[in-house]
């Protein structure tokens, strides 16, 4: 027990004290609300005790919920925020939010506003390697397959930098799991630091419980990563909307993988993120 969730989203239906970004409306919320009070509804039953919040799109780079939250429960939350890799000076964002447990930063190619092949050119983006390189914070990465060869050229010029692949690269997530789209997370693997969340089952393959069709997946990822740079998260609320549930999801590790040891489930449901996001 003592589980670790690297990956949770959470907001509040007070939109007076914590308003929505532009382009969002509170009809957008789904569901309209998850504070961490319905989110331990899910996750103390299963036995996870700690988790690496992510900020939620619906606030943009307005981290105040996530920090106000971490702040209240200090010994359950670390964050990942969001910073704008385009603004005046990420790095100093960055920095200033390293006291405020936040270990990591959310990036998407859209934020770069340019193809997807030079998606992490803009120089903002080197800033950020830079800067969490020197502070030990993650670049956190929600991508599809055609992101990597641009994260493969950052960790060769930033190879200090820690950088997180979330859910699997999105692998499946049109219900194909495609040999060259493994081939390539697999191979990110030769740049010792990135580390691979293992997760988000609800939106990957056929996209239904138990989620065992996955199990190819996980194990190519686990035999190039090993399973002490791979860890599990949810990505709540979402894995407990349209049917499926939290319990489902942490017994695929827990239970539904055979070819996972003991060892390797501490390490995914537990050691690997509390070496990065909790032992500072």
């Amino acid at each position: 027990m003592h589980f670790i969730d690297a990956h949770v989203h959470v907001w509040t239906p007070d939109t007076g004290h914590y308003p929505l970004a532009a382009g969002f409306k509170k009809d957008d919320m789904k569901p309209a609300s998850f504070t961490p009070e319905e989110l331990f509804k899910h996750t103390k039953p299963n036995g996870v005790d700690r988790i690496n919040l992510i900020q939620m799109s619906y606030y943009a780079t307005d981290n105040k919920y996530m920090l106000d939250m971490i702040a209240l429960y200090p010994d359950t939350f670390v964050g990942t925020a969001i910073v704008d890799p385009l603004g005046a000076d990420p790095a100093r964002e960055m920095t200033a939010l390293k006291n405020r447990s936040v270990r990591a930063f959310r990036v998407v190619p859209a934020m770069s506003k340019t193809p997807i092949a030079d998606w992490l050119q803009p120089p903002g983006y080197s800033k950020m390697f830079d800067t969490g390189a020197r502070n030990n914070q993650a670049i956190s990465c929600l991508i599809n397959p055609d992101a990597i060869p641009e994260i493969d050229r950052m960790c060769r010029k930033f190879p200090d930098t820690p950088v997180i692949i979330d859910h699997l690269a999105r692998i499946g997530v049109d219900g194909e799991i495609r040999k060259k789209d493994v081939d390539a997370l697999c191979e990110l693997s030769r740049h010792k630091r990135v580390l691979v969340k293992i997760g988000a089952f609800y939106a990957l393959g056929k996209k239904k419980s138990p989620y065992t069709d996955l199990g190819d997946l996980i194990k190519a990822v686990l035999d190039a990563y090993g399973a002490k740079r791979c860890m599990w998260e949810s990505d709540c609320p979402f894995q407990v909307s349209d049917g499926h549930n939290y319990a489902d999801s942490i017994d695929l590790i827990r239970k539904n993988l055979a070819f996972l040891s003991d060892d390797d489930k501490s390490w995914l449901l537990r050691r690997t993120a509390e070496e990065f996001f909790f032992k500072r």
